[in-house]
């Protein structure tokens, strides 16, 4: 049984999902809507709603840890802080203390639930792994006395509504590399031991070769400055979450490694891209719509960001309207300067006209958009069937969400156990008009009015012909 009442059924898998015919999983990339904060930025936060000022926050990282507002969650100010003084000056929008060394703020959630106010601001700081810290207004930190998560370099941070715990998703290696550890904790003070939930395999490892290829053999794209022979895997840089109708929602950030940088640097020259996973429990995970990228890097035109590496800040923001936004880290390169002049590979920034100074302007904090529920959807070429798991349907009504903007889609309601059409619900034998049209909420109506009371649960069957069906609920 599911339950439609309570959560929007998606197809990132088949849990809402009996059984289909002729149709295919799309993944829909969100829509680029450019960089918001330049200037070699970036974070692991997504901008958070502050109810008292009225404003969205985000806390980000250049030279410093840095501070923006913003009303709107797409204009964003640089306010003077006056907190810390950096050049002779405290007229700047630093954070926190350039000259700490006790650890720089990695994460940072408001929880408004929290009856504390001294506990507003949940944080993580970069020490020796990732430290719990809290502060009362997001500036003034105080670590929890607690151990710090073992991590090494990379992490994710958010609060799971459904198991109400917080969930460090740290990096650690495996035989695949780099790859994605849990932590959790219900109290913010005690954090269980990591555990494996996500790392690359061999499909990964046959991805990152393509998309090398790809990157190396298209004169449109920045190739990066070392290149060998050595058949790198592919490993997972780090994976933002959200929890979205019922499931959570991975970002896994594939890491695709071009060659070795020559001694005494220990990385590689890569390129970054952020794919789509799905887990119903945090443990078990699966990859999404045969591993297409999510937001993925750009042909180098002198403008775009987004031509080296990207990675998500912190997990998607759903607004009220349901639209999800997807803030992410646009860096222009997988490598740096100084790796194009030790390979002596300056020729190709010479070939694509590089500006210099986009080696000091290399990275911005960027938007993406998506509709509601818009991460896949379940695409009929010619009459594409797909029938629901049973649920129960006591009066609500039934809605959906999909795009037959040129063709339409039927719903039939079917009794569960024999699978057979309800009489006044059958497509065929009464012929109801079809949804067509493109909307993110769009009431199931059938030929004549009909109380939908079942005493015993029902299936839905969609027949989806030239369109792309979303989701679907009742209430």
């Amino acid at each position: 049984m599911i339950d439609p009442k309570k959560h929007h059924q998606l197809f990132l898998d088949d849990g809402a999902v009996e059984s289909t015919e002729r149709i295919t999983r799309r993944l829909h990339q969100p829509k680029k809507f450019g960089p918001l904060i330049p200037g070699g930025v970036q974070s692991r936060n997504s901008p958070q709603w502050n109810p008292d000022k009225q404003l969205w926050e985000w806390w980000y990282f250049g030279q410093h840890m840095l501070y923006a507002t913003s009303p709107d969650g797409e204009q964003w100010d640089l306010p003077a802080l006056g907190l810390h003084e950096w050049e002779g000056s405290k007229q700047n929008n630093i954070a926190a203390d350039p000259h700490d060394t006790s650890g720089r703020l990695y994460h940072l959630l408001r929880d408004d639930a929290d009856a504390d106010p001294q506990r507003r601001y949940k944080g993580m700081l970069s020490t020796r792994g990732r430290q719990p810290a809290l502060s009362p207004d997001g500036f003034t930190w105080t670590k929890v006395d607690t151990p710090p998560i073992p991590s090494s370099d990379e992490s994710q941070f958010t609060y799971d509504p459904y198991t109400a715990q917080y969930l460090a998703l740290v990096k650690q290696g495996t035989e695949w590399g780099r790859s994605v550890w849990l932590s959790t904790s219900s109290d913010f003070r005690e954090f269980t031991e990591p555990k494996l939930i996500f790392h690359s395999d061999e499909i990964d490892h046959e991805n990152c070769r393509q998309r090398v290829r790809k990157i190396i053999e298209d004169p449109a794209y920045v190739t990066p400055a070392t290149i060998d022979d050595e058949d790198y895997i592919a490993e997972v840089y780090n994976m933002a979450v959200l929890p979205y109708q019922g499931l959570y929602v991975g970002f896994p950030v594939l890491f695709n490694p071009f060659g070795a940088n020559p001694p005494p640097e220990t990385n590689f020259d890569r390129i970054n891209q952020i794919e789509l996973s799905v887990s119903r429990d945090l443990y078990t995970w699966e990859r999404v719509a045969d591993r297409a990228v999510f937001i993925g890097v750009e042909p180098y035109d002198g403008e775009t960001y987004d031509t080296g590496q990207l990675l998500m800040a912190g997990q998607p923001i759903v607004r009220e309207d349901g639209e999800i936004w997807c803030y992410y880290n646009a860096c222009r390169w997988g490598t740096s300067l100084d790796s194009y002049r030790t390979t002596g590979n300056m020729n190709e920034l010479r070939r694509l006209g590089v500006d210099p100074q986009h080696f000091v302007d290399s990275g911005a904090l960027s938007l993406a958009k998506l509709r509601p529920d818009g991460f896949v959807s379940a695409d009929g070429d010619n009459n594409g069937v797909v029938v629901t798991r049973p649920f129960e349907l006591k009066g609500e009504d039934v809605y959906i969400n999909a795009d037959a903007s040129w063709g339409e889609i039927y719903v039939e309601i079917l009794d569960a156990e024999s699978k057979r059409p309800i009489p006044g619900f059958w497509v065929p034998a009464e012929l109801p008009a079809p949804f067509t049209g493109n909307s993110t909420r769009a009431k199931v109506t059938w030929k004549n009015p009909h109380n939908l009371v079942f005493e015993k649960p029902v299936r839905l069957r969609f027949y989806i012909h030239q369109a792309s069906l979303f989701s679907f609920w009742i209430e």
